[in-house]
């Protein structure tokens, strides 16, 4: 996956932003975890799903990397069913950061 191949069309306004946000984070294997999970799932999630989401995504790219690669533990206020979510997704796609 390189890059946004599903369209925003369709999305409401904080889906929008949210894919938008998740394929622009800053580093591009934040990119390819995020934007793949989103791209795959935003249609799907419950407003409490987007606010955790949300909250996963103010967190740096550098602090993502190190718990989604195992070298740092996950902070308990970021160990979610999303975070586990992204993770498996990215496992399941073969993903290797």
């Amino acid at each position: 996956m390189t890059g946004v191949s599903r369209s925003s069309a369709g999305l409401d306004v904080r889906r929008k932003r949210m894919l938008y946000r998740c394929w622009h984070r800053g580093i591009k294997e934040m990119d390819l975890l995020l934007g793949g999970y989103a791209q795959a799932n935003l249609e799907t999630l419950d407003d409490g799903a987007l606010d955790r989401l949300e909250h996963l995504m103010d967190a740096g790219d550098n602090d993502l990397l190190a718990w989604f690669t195992g070298r740092d533990p996950v902070p308990a206020e970021y160990d979610t069913d999303i975070f586990k979510a992204v993770a498996d997704f990215h496992a399941a796609n073969g993903g290797v950061i």
